[in-house]
């Protein structure tokens, strides 16, 4: 817990308010992991000081806050997120909204259901439709109320169906698309079959979490699409589905230009396995230049060493939990979410 790190918990939180309130100096960032954990007199206090602080000030900080908390998943920025939802500016709401991305509560699910809804703001409405997802995987795995898991599939359907801005209806398909409802897949069709690329993007991603095989063909065809952003995401939808037949197609894009591209590729490879991968990605390692891609090359090799173990044994090896957990673990990296994105003038007018 916070309390263990280099003394940052015995900062006296009148300090912490202090130095939120002092325009004149650059907030310390040692400051941010005291923000972890608040205590219910602690976040009352922050309260009463929250619209005393610079609205610049405030969204600086949200946005640290939700870097500080998707790195270091020791801190907890849950409550300052809560309260920080029902700021009067969007931006400070929808880095509220991203900051809860990461928690499982349960009474979290009715909240993001209202801003999807209701908010003002067609980015804070979206990120609360992605924030969703994470709940609907949960029912899909019988750790949701049946009552609850059908609500929540029933309201973003219908946010797919709705006349609402395009950004939300694609953010509430990417998160419905975790659920088994038979409705889902004629979504997922719809969107493909639209010819527009943003929603043929969030086809693909939906079609890899799915895991249905019915889509193979056509994330097979999207990985050699002339736009970047749609063989990345069909290099992502191929590696959920575990498409073997892909693999080599895979290590082609390895040398794509795109680095997106690039850094699709090498994940899915990860997940897929088979006859030159490893060899593929070490080679890669070797030649990384950059602390990033080596990085993601060593976590991809990781996943590549579980996923060969995995094939070793039968399912019955693992316990649920454990199966679970690892691919939480794993949709929790950016690239398997498509970031809320506010549409230009003439996308809305043409959707």
């Amino acid at each position: 817990m916070i309390s263990a790190m280099s003394g940052i918990s015995v900062i006296p939180f009148q300090k912490l308010l202090d130095a939120l309130l002092d325009v004149d100096t650059p907030f310390h960032p040692r400051y941010l992991y005291r923000l972890s954990d608040l205590e219910p007199d602690e976040l009352n206090e922050l309260e009463k000081n929250w619209r005393q602080v610079p609205l610049w000030r405030r969204q600086a900080l949200l946005k640290d806050l939700e870097q500080l908390g998707r790195i270091n998943d020791l801190l907890s920025f849950e409550a300052i997120g809560r309260y920080a939802v029902q700021d009067e500016d969007p931006q400070v709401r929808n880095l509220a909204v991203r900051i809860l991305w990461e928690f499982e509560a349960k009474e979290l699910a009715p909240l993001f259901l209202s801003i999807m809804e209701t908010d003002s703001d067609t980015e804070v409405r979206a990120s609360a439709a992605v924030a969703l997802g994470r709940f609907v995987y949960l029912g899909e795995i019988d750790q949701l109320p049946l009552e609850m898991r059908r609500e929540i599939e029933d309201r973003l359907i219908e946010m797919v169906e709705s006349e609402a801005p395009p950004t939300v209806r694609r953010s509430a398909l990417q998160s419905v698309s975790y659920s088994g409802r038979p409705e889902v897949p004629g979504l997922i069709d719809k969107a493909f079959k639209s010819g527009e690329k943003k929603w043929m993007e969030t086809a693909l991603l939906a079609m890899g979490r799915s895991s249905d095989e019915r889509w193979e063909s056509e994330v097979t065809e999207m990985l050699d699409s002339k736009f970047p952003s749609l063989r990345a995401e069909a290099a992502r939808a191929a590696g959920e589905l575990e498409m073997k037949d892909a693999a080599q197609r895979l290590l082609e894009l390895l040398d794509d230009s795109d680095d997106e591209v690039r850094r699709a590729a090498i994940w899915s490879l990860s997940q897929i396995g088979g006859e030159g991968v490893r060899e593929g990605l070490e080679e890669l390692l070797e030649k990384a230049d950059e602390d990033e891609e080596a990085s993601l090359l060593e976590s991809a090799l990781d996943n590549l060493s579980f996923t060969e173990d995995f094939k070793l044994f039968s399912l019955f090896d693992f316990s649920n939990t454990d199966i679970e957990t690892k691919f939480i673990d794993f949709a929790d990296e950016d690239e398997y979410y498509l970031e809320p994105d506010i549409a230009d003038n003439d996308e809305e007018a043409q959707d």
